[in-house]
């Protein structure tokens, strides 16, 4: 594969969209490693789970089953939906309403793994972020979710499975909507949180294991900082190897 770009600085620019593609299971750290990353390398930033995440809330807004199969998938054409790419401004938008809070109350996390489950959910969505990408005008973007390396961005030229041992995204997890130090029982719920939804999900995706060509950044001994300098490393070493 040819590459006329350059990289210089933080930047790393390119003819067309850059797509670093990051998979991994709940709690691993993808949305804000992956944002960080973004604002580092000057990139765009998509998070494929807050277009879930929105449908299911407009689902539950709508008073429509996230089971029921046909009554989602007919939402689409009253669901005026298009993902930020911004990192500086990450808003998720539905009919003209900020629904950036709201996609991340329990109400709608409890509804995200049924709604993603539908096949035609799936089509829809990873259809309309290929193409929301390869318009983006941007030097690349970085594209985070579940089945992003495999699916969505099979033949990105850099693809990562972003993990991290259960017990620390446990920990990480809990931190996150615990103000003090989360106690022993906090952390043990999240954890079991964490497994169902993994459980959940890996019956339409498989996120945990790494497919040829993807590189594996395990953060289990690593900050956060640690963590967006392994993944920079990896995007530029595969810079470097695209223009040798």
């Amino acid at each position: 594969m040819e590459d006329s770009g350059t990289v210089t600085g933080e930047h790393i620019h390119s003819a067309e969209p850059t797509v670093v593609a990051v998979d991994g299971p709940a709690g691993s750290g993808k949305s804000s490693v992956s944002l960080a990353t973004a604002r580092k390398l000057g990139y765009g930033f998509l998070d494929t789970g807050s277009a879930y995440r929105a449908l299911a809330w407009f689902a539950n807004r709508e008073g429509v089953d996230r089971e029921d199969a046909a009554a989602v998938l007919d939402l689409f054409p009253r669901f005026d939906f298009a993902p930020a790419l911004n990192a500086d401004a990450p808003v998720v938008s539905v009919n003209g309403i900020d629904a950036t809070a709201a996609i991340r109350t329990p109400e709608t996390t409890a509804s995200v793994s049924a709604i993603a489950r539908i096949p035609g959910v799936r089509e829809f969505f990873n259809s309309g972020f290929r193409r929301r990408v390869a318009s983006s005008g941007m030097p690349g973007v970085i594209v985070e979710g579940r089945d992003i390396t495999t699916v969505v961005f099979p033949d990105a030229p850099v693809r990562i499975l972003l993990t991290a041992d259960e017990a620390v995204r446990a920990v990480r997890r809990s931190a996150e909507h615990v103000p003090t130090q989360p106690s022993a029982a906090d952390t043990a719920d999240t954890a079991r949180q964490l497994r169902a939804r993994d459980a959940a999900d890996s019956e339409v995706v498989d996120f945990m294991n790494a497919a040829e060509g993807v590189t594996v950044v395990d953060s289990t001994t690593l900050n956060f900082d640690e963590t967006v300098d392994a993944v920079i490393t990896v995007i530029r070493a595969q810079a470097v190897k695209e223009k040798a």
